[in-house]
């Protein structure tokens, strides 16, 4: 019940495409009636100046009319004035034209009731030689208005002109061009609202529709995810380069911390060879064992999708030095306790036939049954635990005896064999001889007889030495040296880890690993670590 009342209360959320959307939206819309408001003072300032350009030039082009001039100086001015200014008006499409004395007093009008009449405004800059451009409430209204002088023949001021345009006459020619500018400003407003939402409908596919909070928990929780989880992780794009690894896959690949491989081209950066062949060959891989360095790891390996389309490459590892260590010790104490077993079961058989003997009256006949096979088991047994005093090797030494013995195999530890103590960690001398005759052991295991596997370990002053041969069909030159890498083997596929594993710890202790054919057609490897100085041990 909480995970879905979580989910309802994601959905409710705005999504981060959406919210940007709803950004994009008003900050368009914004900008649009920013623009047109913009659009309309400049036409209102426009308008306004050619207003006051047009007075201006009408009431100078009166001023000059000798006409004017005349009519001023005659005994009833109004009488050729008023008409005149009419027609004027009339003509230039202004809202009046007042001809007026330097007293203010008006010689015509568009009313004719205030013809007579004092002019209303400001006159003084006009009455001392200068044109006036100004915007005043007069009879008409507001208006925007021209003064002129009017000079006589002696260059007096004899009367002034005013010619104006009423500022309801401005706006609405500046109506008449809304339809422009507004028919301008909603395509805009349409284009842009429509590039918005194509935008938030890519980022929304880009994003899955999920919000601003359900990102940062999701990035939150993923971080602490692959930071905290014990299985290595790296990610490749489909260009092939590294898009993300984890904490753990830099450790399991050997790359520093502060190592900068985001972004750059798997086949750049410096990867164990078995991991970079994986990540080369880009097949899918399940569980499938590779070697990094000292470490035995478990990959899997898969291509991403989505939707049908390749996104890259995912590889997961898992570290199983440890487990493969422990296995194989385990393999080996179950082979001897296999052979164990078998003993007891043959043990057994022979008891019952001394006892038989016995009871027959023929005791000669029975005690050298009896000690015959105990005292070759005795010498075996004398002669491993005289030369090697490693309990541990010694144990497994006289159990691949045994095993030897269940397939056939004469398994013969040689005669100067010799190993006091253990001069390396035990778990790596039981890697190295343990799969040394394991593989020897499969070598033989399909060859007529007389089969035979041949062991010797030594420790020198300098280095311990491991040998061992078998009387199996060998090695074509060209395959020795792939003898140690990891996958190669004589057998099915899948198989081939053993001989990798020694070669792991050859390379980690600096020695040296080779693979020879004698006279007498026997394959021996040997393998040569060098041994700490004796003062440094």
């Amino acid at each position: 019940m909480r995970v879905r009342h979580t989910d309802t209360m994601a959905r409710r959320q705005w999504s981060i495409a959406g919210q940007l959307f709803a950004l994009q939206a008003v900050v368009v819309t914004l900008l649009v009636l920013a623009g047109a408001g913009g659009a309309v003072w400049l036409a209102r300032n426009d308008s306004h100046q050619a207003a006051e350009d047009e007075v201006l030039a009408v009431a100078q082009a009166v001023a000059r009319s000798p006409s004017v001039r005349a009519a001023l100086t005659a005994p009833d001015p109004s009488a050729t004035l008023q008409p005149y200014a009419e027609a004027t008006r009339v003509a230039t499409g202004t809202d009046f034209v007042v001809v007026m004395a330097p007293d203010r007093t008006r010689y015509s009008h568009p009313t004719a009731e205030l013809i007579g009449r004092p002019f209303i405004g400001d006159i003084g800059p006009a009455l001392a030689g200068e044109a006036l451009t100004v915007t005043n409430v007069g009879t008409l209204g507001e208006s925007v208005r021209a003064v002129v002088p009017v000079y006589g023949d002696d260059d007096h001021v004899i009367g002034l002109v005013s010619v104006g345009i009423t500022t309801r006459a401005i706006n609405r020619k500046l109506l008449a061009q809304a339809p422009v500018l507004f028919g301008a400003a909603v395509p805009a407003l349409a284009l842009a609202a429509t590039g918005s939402w194509l935008l938030s409908r890519r980022l929304r596919r880009q994003t899955h529709g999920l919000g601003p909070a359900q990102m940062t928990r999701m990035y939150e929780y993923y971080d602490a995810v692959l930071h905290s989880v014990r299985e290595g992780l790296l990610v490749l794009t489909r260009d092939r380069r590294v898009a993300l690894v984890n904490d753990e896959g830099r450790r399991l690949l050997g790359l520093a911390d502060d190592a900068a491989v985001t972004d750059r081209p798997v086949a750049a950066i410096d990867l164990p060879p078995a991991v970079a062949e994986l990540l080369a060959a880009g097949r899918d891989a399940h569980d499938e064992p590779v070697l990094a360095g000292d470490r035995v790891l478990v990959a899997n390996q898969r291509t991403t999708r989505f939707e049908g389309a390749v996104l890259g490459t995912v590889l997961t590892l898992r570290d199983q030095t440890e487990l493969r260590n422990l296995a194989s010790e385990l393999d080996s104490v179950r082979a001897l306790t296999e052979a164990l077993q078998a003993q007891t079961h043959e043990s057994a058989n022979r008891l019952h036939t001394v006892l038989t003997l016995v009871e027959l009256g023929r005791t000669d006949e029975a005690v050298r049954l009896a000690t015959r096979d105990l005292a070759l088991a005795q010498q075996l047994t004398d002669r491993v635990v005289g030369a090697v005093t490693e309990p541990a090797l010694a144990a497994l030494l006289l159990g691949k005896s045994a095993r030897a013995g269940e397939r056939g195999v004469d398994l013969v530890i040689e005669p100067d064999c010799r190993l006091d103590g253990s001069p390396l960690p035990g778990t790596d001398l039981i890697t190295v001889v343990g799969n040394l005759v394991d593989n020897a052991l499969d070598a033989v295991a399909g060859s007529p007889p007389p089969r035979r596997v041949r062991v010797f370990v030594g420790a020198g002053d300098d280095e311990l030495t491991v040998r061992v041969g078998d009387s199996g069909p060998g090695l074509a030159p060209e395959r020795v040296a792939d003898a140690f890498r990891r996958g190669w083997s004589t057998k099915s596929a899948g198989r081939g880890l053993g001989l990798a594993l020694v070669g792991q710890v050859v390379r980690r202790h600096g020695g040296t690993a080779d693979v020879t054919r004698t006279d007498d057609g026997e394959t021996v490897f040997t393998v040569r670590l060098p041994l700490p100085r004796r003062d440094a041990r």
